[in-house]
């Protein structure tokens, strides 16, 4: 598969969950299977090895599998990114190279995670030392929750300096935020919506797709959500945008994550497994919840 451009970034590209088995195995049968019927559903893309993923439980070699799993299951019907961020800079150089060497398209890569804070010096110094090593494009990953700090505009312009950045997953909650990264960097690279009550405000602002977690609850609609927001909003686009909030809140108000997003795709007939140890699955009152939802939203 080439390699990704910032033209290549669009549309519905999910975050694959991995499935695990009570031992904490990966189900490669199973994952396959996640990502065939996400391409189904109108996926342009796939991310391997992001929170969804449980990055933080995978190894090198773990990433690298699921990689090329991916990329035999598309068959060069869809683009594989692979993540790679870390605490430090020997770990992301590890997974980056398993993205390298098994096929990846792109890496998506946060700041240094779980350094509270890091200055705009260490930040950009870690995405150059990434792309000296590892010759692939770079899709940003901006997640306050999950690195402690926020990528402001001039930190992004300072990373685009030193590596090959093609787009961002914006998942600031904050849409002050959004409204000046679409302003200042959408023509400079691709902009995919994080947060899922953004997706189609984001999309009708000039955000070229979404890096989200629940669209694919929707069923085909996730694949046809760029048309949505490209038409003038009505009430369709209204209950589209209402559903997705739902979704969001719902999922994100229930267990560990990712145990919620794992037992509504089971509810939903789809393998995704059981999450890995520490994260525990989603206790019985947690899926009455999401099965309420999938009841209430008729997906």
């Amino acid at each position: 598969m080439p390699e990704m451009s910032k033209h290549d970034l669009h549309g519905f590209v999910p975050a694959v969950v991995t499935p695990f088995n009570e031992a904490g195995d990966i189900v490669a049968d199973d994952f396959c299977k996640m990502v065939d019927w996400l391409l189904s559903l109108g996926a342009t893309g796939v991310c391997i090895g992001g929170d969804n993923g449980e990055s933080w439980a995978l190894s090198a070699d773990e990433r690298g599998r699921l990689t090329a799993l991916a990329l035999s299951t598309l068959d060069g019907r869809a683009a594989v990114m692979t993540g790679c961020s870390a605490p430090t800079l020997k770990a992301s150089l590890a997974y980056a190279r398993a993205a390298r060497d098994n096929g990846a398209a792109a890496l998506l890569m946060m700041p240094p995670t779980y350094v509270l804070k890091g200055s705009r010096d260490e930040v950009v110094r870690r995405f150059a030392a990434v792309a000296a090593t590892v010759d692939l494009p770079i899709v940003l990953y901006n997640s306050p929750r999950r690195v402690g700090y926020s990528l402001t505009m001039e930190d992004i312009d300072a990373i685009m300096d030193v590596a090959p950045v093609i787009g961002i997953k914006e998942s600031h909650r904050d849409f002050f935020h959004h409204t000046h990264l679409l302003e200042r960097f959408r023509d400079r690279m691709s902009i995919m919506v994080g947060p899922c009550h953004y997706i189609l405000p984001g999309l009708a602002l000039g955000a070229k797709g979404f890096i989200a977690t629940g669209p694919e609850l929707l069923g085909t609609l996730a694949g046809r959500l760029v048309e949505l927001a490209a038409a003038k909003p009505d009430r369709a686009f209204a209950d589209v945008h209402y559903k997705l909030t739902v979704i969001y809140e719902t999922l994100m108000g229930h267990g560990t994550w990712p145990s919620a997003f794992k037992a509504a795709l089971t509810l939903m007939g789809q393998p995704a497994g059981v999450p890995r140890d520490p994260v525990l699955p989603l206790n019985p009152a947690g899926v009455e919840k999401l099965r309420e939802m999938i009841k209430s939203l008729k997906l």
